[in-house]
């Protein structure tokens, strides 16, 4: 009977986050002419909506936003887990004072709402000439992304024996050398998770992205939010239900994929060695 109970749990679970994503590829696919049938299964079946989400008679440019948030994205990864597993591990490991202000900060950083943040960096951005420039998209993403990834990194390597980094010591290799040769292979499903948190996290910015872009360098995001439809009167839902579906789908094929990566960096640091 338990077990009964915990697979309703589960599936009630499953139904409350999947129906939005399943409604969305549904009204992806039906005829702009009966957008508001509440049929609950895919009706009056056309590929129409994907033609119009990447045409650009309409003012969009949708496949030059997929390419703004990759090279946004991709930066922003690798920024955040490069600097993060630095820290992280100076975190984890040395003894040095003030580490628990800088934890603090991390920590502040984390918690700090991104709305705050909106007029400042339009002002700030506005006076050194960044708006529009990818300098001004990937800086804060990569504020947003760190805080998260030094703590995933940090209780990992908390976990990891000591023994391991002395062993190396011993052997000859220096500080650095036991760090890239011993822990970091390590703390790759780790990073391997960070890094599609971190992705992800760059991926869906709209807030900020919507104030401190132009046409030129908007993410899909806000290309989503700008789509317009053959006229003033008429909003074209199904056509954003199919961008969405476009830049949605690929995400949810990536994390069933390495889910197995995911979940082991995520659980990595909470059983002690």
């Amino acid at each position: 009977m338990k077990s009964i109970r915990n697979y309703i749990g589960v599936l009630a679970i499953l139904v409350w986050g999947l129906a939005p994503f399943y409604w969305m590829l549904v009204t992806a696919l039906r005829d702009s002419d009966w957008t508001f049938d509440t049929t609950p299964w895919p009706t009056h079946v056309t590929l129409d909506n994907f033609r119009d989400a990447l045409a650009t008679d309409a003012g969009n440019n949708f496949l030059a936003a997929i390419g703004n948030s990759l090279i946004i994205g991709l930066i922003t990864t690798a920024a955040s887990v490069l600097v993060g597993v630095f820290a992280a591990y100076a975190l984890a490991r040395l003894d040095f004072r003030g580490k628990g202000i800088v934890t603090g900060i991390v920590l502040a950083a984390s918690m700090f709402p991104g709305i705050a943040l909106v007029t400042p960096l339009f002002q700030l951005f506005g006076d050194l000439g960044w708006i529009g420039t990818y300098r001004a998209l990937i800086i804060p993403n990569i504020s947003f992304a760190l805080p998260l990834t030094i703590y995933t990194l940090v209780s990992f390597f908390q976990q990891l024996p000591w023994e391991l980094e002395e062993a190396a010591r011993v052997d000859g290799a220096s500080r650095g050398q036991a760090f890239r040769l011993v822990l970091l292979p390590l703390a790759a499903p780790a990073l391997f998770t960070t890094a599609i948190l971190a992705f992800i996290a760059a991926w869906n910015e709209f807030m900020l992205a919507k104030q401190l872009s132009t046409t030129a360098t908007e993410p899909v995001t806000v290309a989503i939010a700008r789509f317009s439809g053959p006229s003033a009167f008429e909003y074209p839902y199904t056509s954003i239900m199919a961008a969405g579906a476009l830049v949605t789908v690929p995400l949810v094929i990536m994390v069933l994929v390495f889910q197995r990566r995911i979940v082991a960096g995520l659980t990595a640091g909470g059983v002690k060695a």
